[in-house]
């Protein structure tokens, strides 16, 4: 990384009452399989690789997306991380990024940042463990500037009623053992919700069939109310 580098890469902290470490050691060493990256590293591309002008990144998790941000598109990211567990793998990811990061501990449901204040918008495998995930996508909303993008990659409801059943009833399980992790939630449904116009929509398979896979792109189109 060079010195000029060096002095636009930071990170600000903010307090946070989420604390994973266990989720935080099995996620990064489950993210680090090959037949995980295989998967996901194409994936990642097509969101965060697709980003542009000044981004925020909310539930920046590990920093697994820091390396996908092209120079030749992205002027700057800030990113957002509420799990202290998560920061502290964040921060050493830091220096893969070939563009400036700023990696704030902080919720996506309270961004600290003003109005319009971003160009395009990155949630990878969040929207599952976000308390109120409705705000959430509201204040992405916020924060982005009239026709900014949202690039999201998520694991979402299934589309087999029989599978979605299976689901909702380990929910309760997967909150426990998985950093809060709702993995029958429709993201397109609650995207929508927010406000945004979802402009495109990619199912993606190859996974397990309990955890199906989406691709979303949505816009922000008016002004916040």
């Amino acid at each position: 990384m060079n010195d000029q580098h060096k002095t636009t890469t930071n990170e600000r902290k903010r307090p946070s009452q989420i604390f994973h470490p266990r989720f935080a050691s099995f996620y990064e060493w489950f993210a680090r399989l090959g037949q995980q990256r295989r998967l996901i590293d194409p994936l990642r591309k097509a969101s965060a690789g697709q980003a542009y002008g000044v981004v925020v990144e909310v539930g920046a998790g590990n920093g697994l997306n820091f390396s996908w941000y092209d120079q030749a598109r992205v002027e700057r990211v800030e990113a957002v991380e509420p799990d202290s567990a998560m920061l502290a793998y964040a921060r050493e990811r830091l220096s893969q990024a070939a563009v400036p990061i700023s990696l704030t501990q902080a919720s996506v449901e309270a961004l600290p940042w003003a109005d319009a204040a971003f160009d395009s918008a990155v949630a990878t495998l969040v929207f599952c463990s976000v308390s109120d995930s409705v705000r959430g996508l509201q204040e992405i909303k916020r924060v982005l500037k009239p026709g900014g993008t949202l690039f999201l990659f998520e694991h979402v409801r299934s589309q087999t009623a029989v599978l979605a059943q299976v689901q909702d009833a380990l929910v309760p399980v997967t909150t426990r053992l998985f950093g809060n992790c709702h993995w029958n939630r429709d993201a397109e449904h609650l995207v929508q919700e927010a406000g945004f116009q979802v402009v495109q929509v990619r199912a993606v398979g190859g996974g397990l069939p309990l955890m199906p896979h989406l691709l979303l792109q949505a816009r922000r189109t008016e002004e916040y109310r």
